[in-house]
């Protein structure tokens, strides 16, 4: 009886493989360019996770922000009617909240100088930071530390100060190898004492986290009375609870603050933007779903065109081989030993493939994370997965043409020219 072991299947799947190179080749490309997709968006996808997650983190995990336009993509020309015609938030409503929302640990009120401010020391000038104006209780609602000096205090508020907290990158422009605490700046030329130094925190989404410059909110005024009277969105409050479980709790907390404050009725639409890093993050990773569901799409494409050829040179392997399949079956073999036979070809084949891809997409991801220190990785479940698939493919697209060779009449096939 010509019965053979899978082990003998396989071996003589893989000749088969070699003696026709070109053949195999080409009908493996859609196997292989389909598994390297899965492999490389899993890869893609888990590292882009890991670095949102991180750079999100750097503004804390809990932060809620209220703000006057909703956040968004885009500039201030994309920002719609109805919320330019909403009512600015002020000191007060950030006083108000610090004052009542007994679940908040912090209230950070903040201004933002969006247009380029020029800062120097001598005939040194930054890198156009961003020029904020907040309160001592920043650091705690933005996840923030002093690596050298100080940071701001009330007084430093109430006298509106000409002090200065200057983060990494701005130390690094105009105080390279020199400690920048005591030195003297000037900012839009009015002088300015620096008295503290950020902890480094890296880059966010391709841009830099430490190219700022903080002052005294009543400072940033007296220098930037624009800011406040533009009637843009001119004051943003950031807060963060006492505890981490508190955060669905403080929003509703402090939004019933505003909503009181801002003399809204039940039925109408609060006029004010909240803002969570978690949310923010959550937008991401629908995004990244988006782009993960039409890479599946266009994997799931290549394998259906990589399984198409599959069965195409299983059946004419069947036709090939007929004589070979009448003097098995003559010497005993059933059409199970035969349709086996078939079958394990078809999976040696995309399984190959499988491993091909799953190569390519590793490599891919390790190239990304050499060449662009971008945190490509693929768990062990995506290997697995792409594997299953390949060869997944191979059982089904080989069960026609295994079962075409079992039924061959064995007369008929030795007969076969």
């Amino acid at each position: 009886m010509m019965r053979l072991s899978w082990t003998e299947n396989v071996r003589f799947a893989l000749v088969a493989m070699r003696a026709q190179k070109l053949r195999s080749s080409l009908t493996l490309l859609g196997v292989v360019a389909g598994v390297a997709t899965v492999i490389m968006m899993v890869s893609f996808v888990a590292g882009f996770d890991r670095s949102v997650t991180t750079a999100f983190s750097q503004f804390g995990t809990h932060l809620v922000q209220f703000q006057k336009f909703e956040p968004r993509f885009g500039g201030p020309d994309d920002v719609p009617e109805e919320e330019r015609n909403r009512r600015d938030l002020t000191l007060d409503d950030a006083a108000a909240l610090e004052r009542l929302a007994t679940l908040a640990a912090a209230v950070s009120p903040e201004r933002y100088l969006f247009t380029s401010g020029e800062i120097r020391a001598g005939a040194r000038i930054a890198n156009s930071p961003t020029i904020a104006g907040v309160t001592p209780a920043y650091t705690e609602c933005n996840n923030s530390a002093i690596e050298d000096g100080r940071f701001f205090i009330d007084a430093d508020v109430r006298h509106a100060a000409r002090v200065a907290v200057i983060a990494a990158d701005v130390a690094d422009a105009l105080f390279p190898l020199q400690d920048p605490i005591g030195r003297s700046i000037t900012i839009d030329g009015r002088s300015f004492q620096v008295i503290g130094l950020l902890e480094r925190k890296g880059n966010f989404l391709g841009g830099s986290n430490d190219n700022i410059l903080l002052l005294p909110i009543s400072t940033f005024d007296e220098q930037y009375p624009q800011v406040r009277d533009d009637g843009g969105d001119t004051l943003h409050i950031a807060t963060v609870p006492r505890r981490s479980e508190d955060v669905d709790a403080l929003i509703e907390q402090e939004t019933a603050i505003l909503r009181t404050r801002r003399g809204l009725r039940f039925n109408q639409e609060n006029d004010f933007a909240t803002f969570t890093s978690m949310g923010m993050l959550n937008n991401f990773r629908q995004i990244t779903g988006g782009i993960s569901l039409v890479m599946i799409v266009i994997a799931g494409i290549s394998l259906v065109v990589g399984g198409v050829g599959v069965m195409n040179i299983m059946l004419v392997n069947v036709t090939q081989r007929t004589r070979e399949i009448g003097l098995r079956k003559a010497l005993g073999g059933t059409r199970r030993d035969i349709a086996i036979q078939f079958l394990a070809e078809a999976v040696t084949l995309t399984g190959v493939g499988g491993l091909l891809g799953i190569a390519l997409g590793l490599g891919v991801a390790l190239l990304a994370r050499v060449a662009f220190n971008f945190q490509a990785a693929a768990p062990l479940w995506s290997v697995a997965l792409g594997f299953g698939v390949s060869t997944a493919v191979g059982l089904t697209a080989g069960l026609w043409p295994a079962v075409k060779a079992a039924r061959q009449d064995p007369i008929e096939a030795l007969r076969y020219e």
